[in-house]
């Protein structure tokens, strides 16, 4: 069974996107989120798999993200390796065999790259999709691997090289997808929109 796990905030303003938020104003960055949202879920739904969807704050009944489609938790506490750490048990412990995680921060994220994803691991440990500012937007892997997530600094442009340093350290044999942008400043929204040619509402 292949699972696909989401993590996406709570699309509250001022709670959303805060570095964008810092240099354009919170409603900008609420707008910008709910279209990050908007195209994950798209994605999402044309890939064969569960998905699970963690929210960051509270599960939300009703709202764009049809149970019918996605499986609704809430994130576990602590750091954000915590979180993925939890996320990957939970689906592990369901009987998934291949499980991926993704972000609602990376609007190049298509379905062709998330189904490579579950495809690299019939043939791979572990799967990873490098995002520009050195972190990763898609983490894909067979096992429970809890040295993935322990005592690292997230946030910082070192995770995707720290991420396959431990991989490495552990024998465990990693593919590579396109290396992708997260949209996290302002500077990363510019370089998007420029490419799509996207001017909001």
């Amino acid at each position: 069974m292949n699972n696909l796990i989401l993590f996406i905030r709570n699309p509250e303003l001022g709670k959303v996107k805060t570095r964008l938020a810092a240099s354009i104003g919170n409603e900008k960055a609420l707008e910008i989120y709910r279209f990050l949202l908007d195209h994950t879920r798209r994605t999402a739904l044309e890939v064969q798999a569960k998905r699970m969807l963690f929210y960051s704050e509270n599960i939300t009944q009703n709202d764009e993200w049809d149970e019918a489609f996605f499986e609704k938790h809430q994130q576990h506490h602590g750091d954000l390796g915590a979180r993925m750490h939890h996320a990957f048990q939970k689906a592990f412990e369901t009987g998934a065999k291949k499980v991926v995680i993704a972000g609602s921060d990376c609007p190049e994220l298509e379905a062709g790259i998330l189904q490579q994803a579950f495809d690299l691991l019939d043939t791979h440990d572990t799967v990873l999709g490098p995002s520009i500012d050195g972190g990763y937007y898609l983490l894909g892997l067979k096992t429970p691997s809890p040295e993935l997530f322990e005592n690292m600094v997230w946030s910082i442009e070192t995770v995707f090289s720290q991420t396959l340093t431990r991989l490495k350290n552990t024998g465990k044999s990693c593919a590579l997808l396109p290396v992708l942008n997260d949209i996290d400043t302002e500077e990363d929204w510019k370089r998007f929109s420029r490419l799509v040619g996207w001017s909001g509402k």
